[in-house]
């Protein structure tokens, strides 16, 4: 295997010294776009005829461009001369690219002067920050963002009021991050392919995942797309493109990679988010599916949903650096930081990442910084390690619904009586829902062994017989509407 590795890179090396990114891409013109992409010096543009914000990723002469730079073997120096730093014409002719030499002994600051900023449309009371660079949203879709909003901050009440009640095994909740799901669910498209963390509902309530169905996975019954074989919020859904919700940490981003150049391959019109929170960044799983990402130029947008707390260790224990954002540039990525609860600048900020991502193939990071309200999970009590007072600041003052909701009353497209209407329809599809899900027959036995080789074996065969009969002979040990 090793051996067939090592020649399938040699041949590759030399198919793309003579063609060119193996015939796909030539390097000599590839060369010459990005040199005349990088001549200026000038800051691009903050938005195009269209007001897309395209340059909210920085300065595109000095940050976030990304290309191949030709490797090089022992070859005569180009005849165009290569000025460095002292003045000189010499420089490293390195595989890569050519390093300029210098005799200052220079050390890379470990920060920079100052903190990246964050980029934001709304204000704290709701008000359009006077600036054209946002994505213009359409009365329609704005209602729709601001009614799963609240849809899915009382989904997330009343399904831990009933955890709480014993009805539920388990829950977590999004509480504080409602923009964060709904903003990037409204800026993506239906083709793209969104592969979660766990506390992600958003997107799948967007694209048209029932109140019913959410209910029927969290009580595990036979209507459970995941045939009850998850824990609690472990979603997924075929139908809209919705990865299944896996425990272990950011396991998902090298396979959302994987299934991002799976795309670019095809040719798709379509991306793949993937989404982690900023603990995740510290599993080796982050830096493996960043690099992947950039090596293969993959159309890919990674959302890190940066609030506060890995569970009970805060960010300042977590990492040095300022936040997410700067670690895109260490891999060659162009990256944001966007305000997680502000829907507008979440969704603008996705949008823009998704055209450049499809037109330009390449990933993007998006940093969102939004506070976890709730407890981390029903298994965690936030107290223990932050203030109530805290938790009450960024509840009220700092609420990404309530924000929402005052821009889309000062356009006139939302009223007092529309809010009563909705929670009221909302609470009562809830209950409803989670009275049927209740009442809907569990798996069967045949269902812990099923689906994974095509013929049962004759060991497995003989375990599930055991299970029967054990049950059968301790029927008081085991939940009644399993059926045997």
């Amino acid at each position: 295997m090793a051996n067939w590795v090592i020649r399938s890179r040699t041949i590759a090396h030399h198919l793309n010294k003579k063609m060119g990114l193996f015939g796909i891409l030539n390097l000599s013109s590839w060369n010459s776009t990005s040199n005349s992409f990088h001549s200026s010096s000038s800051t691009m543009p903050l938005g195009d005829k269209h007001g897309r914000p395209h340059a909210i990723f920085g300065d595109s002469a000095t940050h976030f461009a990304v290309r191949r730079f030709k490797s090089t073997e022992a070859e005569r120096v180009s005849d165009t001369k290569f000025i460095n730093q002292d003045g000189g014409d010499q420089a490293l002719d390195f595989p890569g690219g050519k390093v300029e030499f210098t005799s200052e002994m220079n050390f890379i600051s470990e920060s920079a002067d100052k903190r990246v900023p964050c980029y934001r449309v709304l204000d704290d009371n709701g008000e359009l920050i006077v600036s054209n660079n946002f994505v213009q949203v359409r009365k329609e879709v704005a209602i729709k963002m601001y009614s799963d909003m609240v849809t899915l901050q009382m989904m997330d009440n009343i399904f831990y009021e009933a955890q709480r009640q014993g009805r539920i095994s388990f829950y977590l909740t999004t509480l504080g991050e409602e923009a964060i799901n709904i903003g990037s669910a409204a800026a993506l498209s239906a083709d793209d392919l969104v592969l979660p963390q766990y506390r992600e509902p958003g997107p799948l309530m967007w694209r048209g995942f029932t109140l019913q169905e959410f209910a029927n996975q969290c009580l595990g019954n036979k209507e459970d797309k995941g045939k009850a074989r998850q824990m609690p919020i472990h979603y997924v859904s075929k139908k809209h493109n919705y990865f299944a919700v896996s425990s272990p940490i950011a396991t998902q981003l090298p396979q959302a990679v994987g299934a991002a150049y799976s795309l670019k391959m095809e040719g798709k019109n379509a991306c793949v988010a993937t989404y982690i929170g900023d603990g995740g960044t510290s599993e080796g799983d982050f830096h493996a599916g960043m690099n992947f990402a950039a090596v293969l130029e993959a159309p890919i947008i990674f959302i890190c949903r940066n609030n506060g707390w890995a569970i009970s260790t805060p960010i300042e224990e977590q990492f040095r650096s300022d936040g997410i954002v700067v670690r895109g540039r260490a891999y060659g990525i162009r990256s944001i930081r966007v305000d997680g609860s502000d829907a507008l600048a979440v969704l603008s900020a996705i949008r823009t990442a998704r055209e450049m991502a499809i037109s330009e193939q390449r990933p993007i990071l998006v940093e969102a910084l939004a506070y976890r309200v709730g407890h981390h999970s029903t298994s965690d009590d936030s107290t223990k390690y932050r203030s109530v007072n805290e938790i009450e600041y960024w509840k009220t003052a700092r609420n990404p619904v309530n924000r929402f909701r005052k821009w889309i009353e000062r356009n006139g497209w939302w009223s007092d009586k529309d809010e009563t209407e909705h929670r009221s329809s909302v609470k009562k599809q809830l209950l409803q829902a989670i009275q049927i899900a209740e009442k809907t027959e569990k798996p069967s036995i045949e269902g812990l062994f099923s689906d994974v080789y095509d013929h049962l074996p004759s060991n497995l065969q003989e375990q599930e017989e055991q299970v029967r009969e054990t049950i059968r002979r301790h029927p008081k040990d085991y939940p009644s509407d399993v059926p045997v």
